[in-house]
Parts: C-alpha cells; structure tokens; sequence
C-alpha cells in the first residue's frame, strides 16, 4: 500500500486572495484541519473581509487545493 503524503501549501496567519472571487477581498487563514490518518484529508478555514469565512482542502497534491481553486497567499 502507498503511503500518500500531503503537502500543504497554506497555514494558521497566512493571508489570501482568491482570484476567481476578488469581491470576497483579502482573507486570513484561521484554522488547519488535518486528519491524523495515513491519506486522509487536510483543510484550512479562511475568514474574508466579505465576513464569510470559507473552507477549502489544504494538499497542494490534490487537484481539488486550493490553490488549484484560485487562492493565492499575499
């Protein structure tokens, strides 16, 4: 069995802009959430000034990342 290893490309403080949605404004990475399974997922929550705060998968190795999605740190 494979062992995948996630590669996380954002982090608690980092801040952000979404390109695709730039009327969200700037965001900050407000909270990790990593699976403690081998393979298992990885999310951030970044709050933007739109004062929505937003949930997106964190492992630069899945095409679903974020950054992938359009986010890109400031």
């Amino acid at each position: 069995m494979r062992e995948e290893i996630r590669r996380l490309y954002l982090q608690v403080g980092d801040q952000v802009i979404h390109r695709r949605f730039p009327q969200w404004g700037y965001g900050a990475v407000v909270e990790e959430m990593n699976s403690q399974i081998v393979g298992g997922s990885s999310y951030v929550r970044i709050a933007f000034r739109d004062g929505r705060t937003r949930v997106f998968d964190n492992n630069f190795g899945n095409p679903c990342c974020c950054y992938h999605a359009g986010i890109r740190r400031c």
